[in-house]
Order: structure tokens, then sequence, then C-alpha cells
């Protein structure tokens, strides 16, 4: 899995627009929390796939763009948190515990 840093809000609006021609992945990272850890690395392990692009938060640096991503998506903030954006807008968010990939590639067609 080749993560993309999620720094800027105006990335955003970039994930908006790639997201009407293929799904993307957003992964909001707390470095200071164990579950969140663990989460990042049962990422990636699995199975990573070319049709979706994954972006990397660390939310501790970047709180502006993690509420900003709460804001946007519509989604209640949590750490760590996943979010699966198509067509502009987040069809699935999942935190903690239950943050599993298998989940989000049964939602994507994947070529």
């Amino acid at each position: 899995m080749t993560w993309i840093e999620l720094t800027e809000e105006s990335q955003l609006d970039e994930i908006k627009v790639q997201s009407k021609e293929k799904p993307q992945v957003i992964f909001k990272h707390s470095t200071r929390c164990s579950i969140s850890s663990m989460a990042k690395s049962r990422l990636e392990r699995a199975p990573s796939f070319p049709d979706i692009n994954y972006y990397l938060l660390d939310l501790i640096q970047h709180r502006n763009v993690s509420q900003k991503i709460a804001e946007d998506f519509q989604v209640h903030h949590e750490s760590p948190q996943i979010l699966l954006i198509k067509d502009g807008n987040c069809v699935y968010d999942e935190s903690h515990s239950g943050i599993n990939m298998d989940e989000i590639v049964g939602l994507v067609p994947v070529s």
C-alpha cells in the first residue's frame, strides 16, 4: 500500500474530483494512539488495489484537515477512522477495531 500524505485542506477538493474516476480512501491516524497504530498496521498488511488511492492523515499534526473532513463529508470525527469516498461523497466510514480492508474492497468494483 502506498500512502499519499494528506496535509492540506485543499487536497480534499482534489480527492472529491478524483473520486469520480476511482475510489479514494482516507485514513485518519493518531500517532499517539496504539489502537490507531494497530489499525494502520492491519491496513498495510492487507492486499491493496491499484484502483484505489490511499490517503494518510496525521491528525495530530493536521487537526484542521481532520475537522474539514468531518464538515465536508458529514461524518462524526473519530480516531482512528477510515472513509471511502466515491463520486464526491463519503459512502463508508468506520473507526477503531471496525476498520477492515475487506469491507472497503467489497464496496469497490475492482478490475
